[in-house]
């Protein structure tokens, strides 16, 4: 039983995601040259023949595990959102497989692995948005109720200004990933202390 409190208590999402973090404003400065922190995406740096694309892939697989690793380890009593949050983190795993079209103009890619890419980083957005609005129905306090579907709604209305503003879109994504890992920590450190108390 030790063991396995010792292996729940750790904070894997935490750490993967201050990498991620990390990463995200770090390697635009050693990505293409046209790379524009405001413009492009986190998808763009793992791009098809972006140099050390592969830095921002294997983020995206790790954090995708943590994710999964978080919701079997702490969501057991919530079948739904353990299923949610699972779909979430290999979704986002596949997004790192499977790579996002070149930037650079003229470059020969492979259209295939990039339509799967898009489909992936479609229900990585679907996933936590209906993830976020539905864990106010587990959650105890009225505020923290408000605050799941105010970060459920907000990803959502930054996913829509990627498509109506798309000059900002790097902005735009890295705003979503910020919100929806730091609130998903605490979600899931209110879920720890819940699973304690029963």
């Amino acid at each position: 039983m030790r063991g396995k409190s010792k292996l729940s208590d750790f904070r894997y999402l935490l750490y993967a995601f201050l990498l991620l973090l990390t990463i995200m404003f770090a390697l635009p400065f050693y990505s293409v040259d046209t790379y524009s922190i405001i413009k492009n995406t986190t998808s763009h740096l793992g791009a098809q023949s972006s140099p050390n694309a592969w830095i921002m892939n294997i983020s995206f697989i790790l954090v995708g595990i943590t994710c999964i690793l978080e919701a079997w380890l702490h969501l057991r009593r919530f079948l739904f959102h353990k299923i949610l949050l699972s779909i979430f983190g290999l979704s986002l795993m596949l997004t790192g497989i499977f790579r996002h079209a070149p930037i650079i103009e003229g470059v020969i890619f492979n259209s295939i692995e990039d339509k799967l890419h898009s489909i992936f980083a479609t229900i990585v957005g679907f996933s936590f948005a209906i993830y976020a609005v539905s864990s106010a129905f587990i959650e105890k306090a009225v505020r923290y109720w408000i605050i799941d579907i105010a970060v459920g709604f907000t990803a959502t209305i930054l996913s829509v200004l990627m498509s109506c503003l798309p000059n900002y879109s790097g902005i735009w994504q890295r705003a979503i990933f910020v919100i929806s890992f730091v609130w998903l920590i605490f979600m899931l450190e209110r879920i720890r202390a819940f699973n304690k108390e029963m």
